[in-house]
């Protein structure tokens, strides 16, 4: 039985390091929406799960109805984390090329993987 050459492991760990390392910063740039009641509220947020930005239609904002702008505030908040963090996933999977299997990347707490 052959055994694992150390200098081969070593190398194919730097790479994936590397690889995990582009994809960090791409999900920096990688924008996502959530939204709710029907597009009044917007959110954006980073592929690091980082809120950017969150656009309210006026017509909802002049509403005086601040509870249930409150409740589409977090509701579009939430859909856009949600798809975040499924980016997020997905890219490290990719990444990975299947080393890791189906392992859950974001509950995960890897040294150099901030998921």
């Amino acid at each position: 039985m052959a055994r694992p050459n150390m200098a081969e492991l070593f190398k194919q760990a730097q790479k994936m390091q590397e690889e995990m390392d582009r994809i960090q910063k791409e999900l920096e740039t990688t924008l996502v929406e959530g939204t709710a009641g029907g597009g009044m509220v917007t959110v954006t947020a980073s592929g690091k799960q980082k809120i950017v930005k969150v656009k309210i239609d006026a017509e909802v904002a002049s509403s005086g109805d601040l509870e249930m702008l409150e409740d589409l505030v977090a509701a579009a908040a939430n859909q856009a984390l949600e798809k975040s963090q499924e980016k997020a996933q997905e890219a490290m999977q990719k990444a990975a090329g299947g080393m890791l299997g189906n392992l859950p990347l974001g509950g995960m707490k890897l040294p150099g993987l901030n998921l």
